[in-house]
């Protein structure tokens, strides 16, 4: 069934969203063609300038490219860095937390006593036994981004995968409600840039010193607890998209 324009958000608003989220799924891959301002209209029953601005405003942010003789067509991969709102989207969306062509390689898990702004950042006691997992994400084989994600040592009781190294494929969070009944209420995100450490250079193949992305997103739960607080590197030239809407 084709999609129909719900209100109050401008027509060309929602496909742009619809079309994103086709990317974020997985189920539009780099080099697949994007509809036409002409499929856009017939299919979303607007007016060609109305498609015409949505299929410009993914121009914009660089998650497609028009390519002469062909049309338009998906980059968002070498673009498109996923912060944290973005991977939970995915959950809710699809019950997983990476596309099709991206998997997670999980290199540590373990109980280790929380250094002290680790402890901070859980809201823990400083050299409280802590859950840490280290993990590098692979974008059709290659590496894309490294992340070290902190835990409430407890959860282990009732989550014992977090302590293994096995793919999780909703995540540690879609894990963690599965297994506990809490779920992320609420998520900050920041980021930042820096030199690349040695242990970025290993995991990421890009030279130690050089300029990487890097933040930190904190999970809360509906009670004000932080669920997992995780730190991300990213290799260079990915952006991170933050969209908000003003009064």
């Amino acid at each position: 069934m084709s999609p129909t324009v719900q209100r109050p958000e401008p027509p060309y608003q929602q496909i742009v969203e619809h079309i994103r989220q086709r990317i974020r799924s997985g189920e539009l891959h780099d080099g697949d063609l994007v509809p036409s301002t002409r499929q856009l209209a017939r299919d979303w029953q607007v007016s060609p300038p109305t498609a015409a601005k949505a299929l410009a405003t993914l121009r914009a942010e660089g998650i497609v490219r028009g390519v002469v003789g062909t049309g338009t067509v998906v980059c968002a991969g070498t673009t498109t860095h996923n912060a944290g709102v973005d991977l939970m989207r995915s959950i809710r969306a699809t019950g997983r937390i990476y596309p099709p062509n991206e998997r997670a390689v999980v290199k540590s898990a373990a109980l280790v006593p929380a250094p002290a702004e680790i402890a901070d950042a859980l809201g823990l006691a400083p050299g409280s036994e802590v859950i840490r997992r280290h993990r590098i994400t692979l974008r059709d084989d290659a590496p894309i981004s490294a992340s070290v994600t902190w835990l409430d040592g407890k959860l282990a009781a009732d989550a014992p995968r977090l302590l293994t190294t096995e793919r999780i494929l909703r995540g540690t969070i879609g894990y963690i409600e599965e297994t506990t009944g809490r779920a992320v209420a609420r998520g900050v995100d920041k980021d930042s840039a820096r030199a690349a450490t040695e242990q970025d250079a290993e995991d990421l193949g890009v030279p130690a010193g050089s300029p990487v992305a890097c933040g930190r997103t904190w999970w809360y739960d509906a009670a004000g607890a932080v669920l997992e607080y995780g730190e991300r590197v990213s290799i260079p030239g990915r952006w991170s998209t933050h969209e908000y809407t003003t009064t």
